[in-house]
């Protein structure tokens, strides 16, 4: 008995160095193929904080855009990921128009999209089944409700059109607010668009370096020959106001749609772009800084004064636009069908009687389950 519980022992023994003698192998002659758990915990903490620093980085920010840090040489490019990041805001009275936004974009690329969804508090579970219960229920999205109390008592609308004063107007200034998570390249489209390229060309254009955004200018090509207005600066803001007179803008200089831009937001969250926004709405509200002047007011002048000379050009086919400014026709069958964007912005939106080219966005709208939304059309 003895004897056997000896053979026993000696084989646990000799069982236990040959583990220990592997392992020291492995650990020697294997190295990258052991994992660190004992620094594994402390690597990611670390990562994580250096990822913080660099995003939070303290920047010489006083409220204008003169005093920033540079953006690198290389310029603003999206990241290595395949997965596109679309943004779009809506409210209850253009909901149809999101949700045929979406349809229209995966329809026309193979590219993976994240939809980042910002609608009044009355909507979200509206949109909710509406998406869930259509062909798009299978689409990567998120929905958040946008707090009212970010624009109480910051809207002053001057002039005629009372709808560019809807909060839901202002959200495209709260993107890392109301998406902390997301810190890389967006693409923002307004709800009354269609896309019918391959979003993802949109998506990884350049930005030049030094610049924050892409916008789509207005002093050329089809933008300015269908405009009533020349386009500039001095159509916007009151260059007569005393904080315009400091930033040195031109007033000739060349105006952009906010409708549609590229942008990365955690360079927007370094260089406090909300902050700045919110700044110059606000003083709007005390004294005359825009609204007044042909261009009128609305969410466009802020984002002019706080982008100024620091956006790279769209891609003109990428924003066919002034589609709602008449009812009548502005742009040939053929030539709307050869744009990778179209735009009805102003009064005459393609879900109402009289707009125009609304054949085409009638392909991608997807009919509202409880009907609250209906096209209107011509009898």
């Amino acid at each position: 008995m003895i004897l056997e519980m000896g053979i026993i022992s000696a084989r646990k023994v000799g069982l236990l160095l040959a583990v220990f003698w592997l392992g020291a192998i492995c650990y020697f002659w294997l190295p990258n193929h052991i994992p660190d758990f004992l620094n594994l915990r402390t690597k990611s903490h670390s990562d994580k904080n250096s990822l913080e620093s660099r995003v939070n980085s303290p920047l010489r920010v006083t409220g204008l855009l003169e005093d920033r840090a540079p953006l690198g040489d290389k310029g603003n490019v999206p990241s290595s990921g395949k997965v596109v990041h679309v943004c779009i805001t809506s409210d209850k009275n253009t909901l149809g128009g999101m949700v045929t936004l979406m349809n229209s974009i995966v329809s026309n690329t193979k590219s993976p999209v994240k939809f980042h969804l910002v609608v009044d508090s009355d909507s979200t579970d509206h949109l909710g089944i509406w998406l869930r219960t259509s062909k798009l229920k299978n689409a990567d999205f998120e929905i958040k409700a946008f707090p009212l109390s970010w624009v109480s008592g910051k809207i002053k609308v001057r002039g005629g059109r009372d709808e560019l004063g809807t909060p839901l107007n202002y959200a495209r200034y709260y993107l890392p607010r109301l998406f902390p998570k997301l810190k890389e390249r967006v693409v923002f489209i307004d709800d009354d668009c269609i896309v019918l390229g391959d979003i993802a060309e949109l998506n990884n254009m350049t930005i030049k370096p030094g610049h924050i955004a892409a916008f789509s200018e207005d002093c050329s090509g089809l933008s300015k020959r269908l405009s009533r207005l020349t386009n500039v600066y001095a159509e916007y803001l009151d260059f007569k106001n005393e904080h315009i007179k400091k930033l040195n803008i031109k007033p000739d200089a060349c105006s952009f749609n906010t409708g549609v831009f590229v942008t990365d937001l955690a360079i927007w969250q370094q260089l406090n772009i909300t902050s700045q926004l919110d700044y110059w709405m606000e003083l709007n509200t005390k004294e005359e800084v825009y609204g007044n002047e042909k261009g009128g007011g609305g969410s466009q002048p802020p984002m002019m004064i706080v982008f100024y000379n620091k956006y790279s050009p769209i891609d003109p086919m990428w924003h066919v636009r002034y589609l709602g400014w008449t009812p009548g026709t502005s742009y040939s069958q053929s030539f709307v069908r050869q744009a990778k964007l179209l735009h009805w912005n102003g009064r005459f939106k393609p879900w109402g009687r009289t707009s125009q080219h609304s054949d085409l966005w009638d392909k991608y709208f997807i009919p509202d389950p409880i009907n609250q939304f209906r096209p209107v059309r011509r009898a």
